[in-house]
Parts: C-alpha cells; sequence; structure tokens
C-alpha cells in the first residue's frame, strides 16, 4: 500500500469526494487460508492463550496486553491501521481536518451496544470528552495534549476542536482511543477511577463479543454478539472466545501442540518459530513489527543524568549478538533511532547504530570521572513474562561488565514490572513498544516533558521544539526533515537506546481459518475483525 501525504486544511475539507478511493488502498490483510478442509463447525469455541490476568476492564486506564485483547473485542476504535502504518477504516469511516483546528469523524450508521442501544456520535465525544477531563493513565490522556473537546453534530458526525493546530490528533485519537458506552460510563462519575469490572449487572459491547464470565488467574470467557456488521455476515464466527491464562509461553506452546487451545495471542520466542512451522496442525503467522525493542537511561539518577555515561552504556551493548543469538536474525537495525526503516516516509538512513566498543565505553567513563572496575552500578528491570528480553537482558549485563559497569538485572512479574515503570521505580528500563506508528506523536509521548511515556525523563528544549513543529505541520514533506533531526537528537543524546524492530510470529491451530493480520502484537491475529472472522473446520 502506498503511503498518502498529509493532507491540508484546505484539501481535507474534500476529503469525503475521494475517501471511497483512499479508503479502499488500506484495506485489511486477507484472512489466512489453512483451515481443516471439511465443513464449518457451528458454534464453534476459540481458545486464545495468554500469560496474563486482565488488571483493568476500564479500556482508557488498561496497561497489559491482556486488557488490550479483551477490552478491544468490546469497545471499537474509530481507525484501524495497515501494515506500513497508515490509518484505515474501523468504527469510522470518513476522518480528517476541516481546518487547523477543527477535526472530524464520520462514523457508521446502525451500530447497536449489545444491551440494544444506539451507539452514536455521542458515545464518541463522550469518550473523549471524559479522558479529556478526567485523565486517566492510558495512552489515550497523552493524544489529548491540543484536543480541546469534541461535538456529536449528528448521529455520525463528530467534530474536535483543537487549542492549537496539531496534524496528529485525528489519526492517533481514531486509533488509541476506544469509544465506550455513555449511559454506561456517565453515571460511574470519573473514567479514571471506574472500574467497569461487570459488578452490576455485566459488560455492554459495540464489538463482536461481551465478556460474561472471569476467573482470575484461569480463563475469560466472552460471548458472541449476533449483530456486528465489521464483518463479512454481520455475525462473528465462534460462538464463544476463552482468553486462557498459563504461567509463560512454554506452557502456552504445549497447550497449542496439545489441542488444549487454539492461538497463542502474544508473539512466539525466536527460537521457537522453525520448529512450530515444521509441527503438523499448527500454523505459523508472520505479523509485521511497527514497534522496537529499548532501553530507556532514567536521567532522575545523578550518574545516568550524564550524557557521558549514558552513551558509554550504549558502546557497551554487542546489538548484532543480540539480533543473530536471542532474535535468530528475526529482527533488523533501526540506526539508534527511534523511526524504524519500515515508516520509509521517515526513517533516515545516515543515523547510525552504535558500536559495541567496550574499550570506547571505558575511555568514556574514565573521562567523566568514573572508576571501570565494576562499582558503578545500575539496576536494569524487565519483565519476566517477556522471554526475549529476558534473554538479551543478560547480554546486556555480560557487555557491560567488559565495560566495567555493574548491572543488575531485575526481572518482575509484568504487571509489577509495569507499575515500576510508570512509577519510575528503576535505573534501566529494558522492554518493547510494540506500536509506534507515527513519529510526531511518538516522539510526543516518549520525550515531551510529561509524556506518558516518557521514561527516560527527558526534558530537552531543541527536542521539544522540533517535536512541536512537527505536530503543527500537515505536510509530510516539511514534517519529515524535522522529525529526522529530532530522531538524531534521541541517538546522540542516547535519551532512548533503540535495539532493534522485530517482525514477529503468533500460531494457532491449523483447523482454524479465516484470521485477518493486523501489525504489532497488540493486534496481530487478535484484532475484532480477525477474531470475529476466525472459522473452525471438522477434519475430513
Amino acid at each position: 500500500m502506498t503511503s498518502r501525504p498529509r493532507r491540508t486544511a484546505a484539501i481535507a475539507v474534500t476529503a469525503a469526494a475521494v475517501s471511497i478511493a483512499t479508503f479502499a488502498a488500506c484495506a485489511p490483510s486477507a484472512p489466512t487460508e489453512g483451515g481443516g478442509g471439511g465443513a464449518a463447525v457451528t458454534d464453534a469455541t476459540l481458545t486464545i492463550a495468554t500469560t496474563t490476568d486482565v488488571v483493568n476492564y476500564n479500556p482508557f486506564v488498561g496497561n497489559s496486553r491482556s486488557d488490550y485483547w479483551i477490552t478491544n473485542l468490546m469497545y471499537p476504535h474509530l481507525l484501524s491501521i495497515g501494515p506500513d502504518g497508515e490509518k484505515a477504516p474501523e468504527l469510522a469511516e470518513k476522518w480528517g481536518y476541516v481546518d487547523d483546528t477543527t477535526g472530524y469523524y464520520e462514523i457508521r450508521s446502525g451500530m447497536k451496544w449489545s444491551d440494544g442501544t444506539p451507539l452514536t456520535a455521542k458515545d464518541v465525544a463522550y469518550s473523549l470528552n471524559a479522558v479529556k477531563r478526567d485523565k486517566p493513565a492510558g495512552t489515550l490522556t497523552g493524544q489529548l495534549t491540543n484536543f480541546e473537546s469534541a461535538t456529536a453534530v449528528s448521529d455520525t458526525r463528530v467534530e474536535l476542536k483543537l487549542s492549537a493546530p496539531d496534524s496528529t490528533v485525528v489519526p492517533e485519537v481514531g486509533f488509541w482511543g476506544n469509544v465506550v458506552p455513555q449511559h454506561v460510563f456517565e453515571p460511574a462519575g470519573s473514567v479514571a477511577t471506574f472500574a467497569n469490572d461487570g459488578k452490576d449487572g455485566g459488560w455492554v459491547s459495540a464489538g463482536p463479543y461481551v465478556l460474561t464470565e472471569v476467573q482470575r488467574g484461569q480463563s475469560y470467557t466472552m460471548e458472541r454478539v449476533d449483530n456486528y456488521p465489521l464483518v463479512d455476515g454481520g455475525k462473528p464466527k465462534a460462538a464463544k472466545v476463552v482468553y486462557r491464562v498459563y504461567p509463560d509461553v512454554n506452557t502456552e506452546i504445549l497447550g497449542l501442540k496439545n489441542g488444549d487451545v487454539d492461538v497463542i495471542a502474544n508473539a512466539l520466542p525466536p527460537a521457537q518459530v522453525k520448529g512450530l512451522q515444521g509441527t503438523q496442525g499448527i500454523t505459523v503467522e508472520e505479523i509485521p513489527g511497527l514497534g522496537y525493542a529499548h532501553m530507556t537511561y532514567n536521567m532522575n539518577k545523578p550518574d545516568l543524568a550524564k550524557k557521558e555515561v549514558r552513551q558509554a552504556l550504549a558502546y557497551a551493548v554487542d546489538y548484532n549478538a543480540i539480533r543473530k543469538v536471542v532474535l535468530a536474525d528475526q529482527a533488523v537495525s533501526t540506526g539508534s533511532s527511534p523511526i524504524m526503516p519500515v515508516l520509509k516516509d521517515y526513517h533516515d538512513d545516515s543515523i547510525k547504530e552504535y558500536e559495541f566498543d567496550p574499550e570506547k565505553s571505558k575511555q568514556l567513563l574514565t573521562d567523566a570521572g568514573y572508576k571501570t572496575d565494576g562499582s558503578l552500578k545500575f539496576r536494569l528491570i524487565y519483565s519476566l513474562q517477556d522471554p526475549v528480553t529476558t534473554q538479551w537482558a543478560t547480554l546486556v549485563k555480560d557487555g557491560a561488565a567488559k565495560a566495567g559497569v555493574t548491572i543488575e538485572l531485575q526481572g518482575l512479574e509484568r504487571n509489577t514490572y509495569l507499575a515500576k515503570t510508570d512509577a519510575g521505580d528503576f535505573d534501566i528500563y529494558a522492554g518493547n513498544f510494540a506500536i509506534m506508528d507515527d513519529p510526531a506523536t511518538n516522539m510526543a509521548l516518549t520525550y515531551l516533558p510529561g509524556g506518558v511515556i516518557n521514561y527516560s525523563y527527558v526534558d530537552d528544549p531543541e527536542l521539544s521544539s522540533l517535536i512541536e513543529q512537527a505536530r503543527v505541520t500537515f505536510e509530510r514533506d516539511e514534517q519529515k526533515p524535522l522529525l529526522q533531526k529530532a530522531a538524531k537528537v534521541v541517538r546522540d543524546n542516547v535519551y532512548d537506546n533503540v535495539m532493534y524492530t522485530q517482525n514477529l510470529y503468533v500460531a494457532h491451530r491449523s483447523d482454524w481459518s479465516g484470521f485477518v493480520v493486523k501489525p504489532s502484537e497488540l493486534l496481530s491475529i487478535v484484532n475484532p475483525i480477525s477474531v470475529a472472522s476466525a472459522t473452525k473446520s471438522e477434519s475430513q
């Protein structure tokens, strides 16, 4: 799919006239084939493996993968995404800008919540206004810096008033923001504190499934919503979806081989991919990567506030070994840039990756007044549920030791890890961002003071100025040099140590087909359209 330039406000006024042709180019990936070959199983149950429990049923504050996977099946997004980061329609059929400070979405008509209440533009406006007002601790809050208010001007049209020109608001809010039922969430008060745990009569959904039963530590059962017009036939194929909780990916794989589960939601460890590709009865799908693995250095810590120390740590990582040994050559370098090569309209291949050079690390540290006898120590946190990061964290420790730096590894249960990350309780954070689709938005969230994922606590006036200029620039050709310069500032100052971007692999039983592949682990084949399209076939 060819990427399309950002439209100026004047052109955006005419977007409706060209929207059908434009959005047709962004259709979802074709459903995967390879079912069992027999007739479709009526009212089948699709069982999906995960390694984490749900922490938040409120999609505005969800922070674990299971939160995202399950709430996405109930609370639709306005926009979806293609493998190159370009936005595609979901609940919204058209979107754009009326002028520099007015955006809009035109949503599908005839949508309903599972209790029969119509889903209208009022639900969309309520969702955005409530997040702006209450500031829940989720990704959407960070997208609303220049968002002022939303108004339902008809049952199907929402208009957004911006406090300042911002080319990122409409596409990014549309992609990241869930729409929730106003008649359920508004009586509960603040969307920042509403548990939405189903205790007051259960859940209400406008997705393909609705959550009906929870057994923490074991399973989450979802029942089909019969009226779901976003898939062929207007009705999900499987009658039930059950997310089953496993302690780790190895027990997930065993469950898949035994037929206890039909899909593994999280990405496979690279070392397991080849073996599963050759396993009878299992199909492995490749998922385009739109994220990256990285380490951030907490600049609230005095030692890590020094650029020379961060650069020394960057030179102490053997990136090639990590990609070859741990990733089995299934990852590529970004050039230590936060803009990945897949975003070809923005990526600058003149920005080069830090070399593995422990001697240079030692020299930088010595020049900064540090000893290289192991007395300089840092605590690195990572999630034990992330087998890839768990492996390369050890290589990071080994590389730092060659530079005379001690890295103390602290592997944590995922939700504890996320809580410590949010609290800044770490020296070095190691992890992954699943989707970094829009460089201006991503950098605003990651590197502006107060950004919701600014885990390095960077506050650089030059970098902030470049990012802010990019956000108010509607033409892509004018925006590109600003973002490339910002990426170089990030790289040179090691405000983020971006290590690689990776295409991912997920697995499912071969008697299931019809999945619709979307980029990133968050969407992969467990996005709403895919889950609703999945069909089980009887063996012949």
